[in-house]
């Protein structure tokens, strides 16, 4: 028996709660890791609260990220006593995920964890670090340097808001970070935004296309923010979209991609494939600046994210929640 956080769903209602289940119950799967550290992010919030149709089969251990060590292999790539991380792959809502004790996976969702991490600190990047240096990948691959002006950063209080200005920061990039929290401005400083903007500058309705200001973009809103980021910005600029946190809607025109060449780069976390994921895990590990983890992310107990997933779904947690689901 291992401990977890069990949804289900019956005619008695939605529910989440911790309890004790059996290794019998676990899912199919080639590898069997014992979880030491999970995550509480958007996807988990809404899965536990049952606020958004995350969740697609039932029961279900919620979860998208994961590490832990390789107790039972069936998989060539790995042994017993592995240390591997997972992101993604429909984990915690078609399979069961990392909110719990033991998860029992496709050995081909996993990747080795970096030596230059512990299982706390991947976790505390998680997907939302991944998925920033997924975004900086791809500006890179558009040939997007330093030189060429600043970096919009959208949604700058969430996790990949925040990893992305620390990656960009420490690449020598000036980033200027878009928000509607006053009252983070130093935090955002901290990481090293040289500039802050009210989101509301971007979240209107807006022309098809105005004044020439980014050299590139990272957006994790989505709707007007993003259809205003790509208006304004430079001639051959990328932006790179990787988030829905206004809406799933793009009000936008051709315009700024038939007139200036600014391309608009999707970013697909969940199933990259995994030569693409160690390549962002390795950058993860030379590019990010360590000191500021604590300063991103805060640890909670396993018993305590069920609480804590609506608070997240509000807006009141900032950064990353890391879990240790061993407590």
């Amino acid at each position: 028996m291992f401990t977890g956080i069990l949804i289900d769903k019956d005619d008695s209602g939605y529910r989440a709660t911790l309890q004790q289940i059996s290794e019998e119950q676990l899912p199919e799967g080639n590898v069997t890791v014992r979880v030491a550290y999970s995550t509480l992010n958007l996807k988990d919030g809404l899965a536990i609260t049952g606020s958004s149709p995350v969740v697609r089969k039932f029961p279900m251990v919620p979860g998208i990220d994961l590490a832990g060590t390789i107790e039972v292999s069936g998989h060539p790539d790995f042994k017993v006593g592995d240390q591997v991380l997972l992101n993604g792959w429909g984990v915690g809502e078609g399979h069961w995920g990392g909110l719990a004790q033991k998860a029992r996976l496709n050995g081909d969702w996993l990747i080795p964890l970096p030596k230059a991490f512990t299982a706390a600190q991947a976790m505390a990047i998680g997907t939302a670090g991944y998925t920033a240096m997924l975004c900086i990948l791809a500006l890179e691959h558009n040939g997007v340097t330093p030189d060429q002006g600043e970096v919009l950063v959208t949604g700058a209080n969430g996790g990949v808001g925040s990893f992305a200005i620390a990656l960009l920061k420490k690449l020598g990039y000036t980033v200027v970070a878009s928000t509607g929290r006053v009252s983070e401005h130093e935090y955002l400083k901290r990481l090293g935004a040289s500039e802050i903007i009210d989101r509301a500058t971007l979240s209107a309705p807006g022309k098809p296309l105005a004044k020439e200001r980014w050299a590139a973009v990272i957006d994790s809103v989505g709707s007007h923010t993003l259809a205003n980021a790509c208006a304004s910005t430079k001639a051959n600029g990328t932006v790179a979209a990787c988030g829905l946190a206004q809406g799933m809607d793009f009000p936008a025109s051709v315009a700024p991609f038939i007139l200036r060449g600014v391309t608009l780069a999707g970013i697909n976390s969940v199933t990259q494939p995994k030569a693409k994921r160690i390549e962002a895990w390795n950058r993860l590990a030379t590019d990010l600046d360590f000191a500021l983890l604590p300063l991103i992310s805060h640890e909670i107990a396993l018993s305590e994210a069920i609480d804590a997933a609506p608070r997240l779904l509000a807006g009141q947690l900032r950064g990353r929640v890391v879990v240790d689901v061993n407590r």
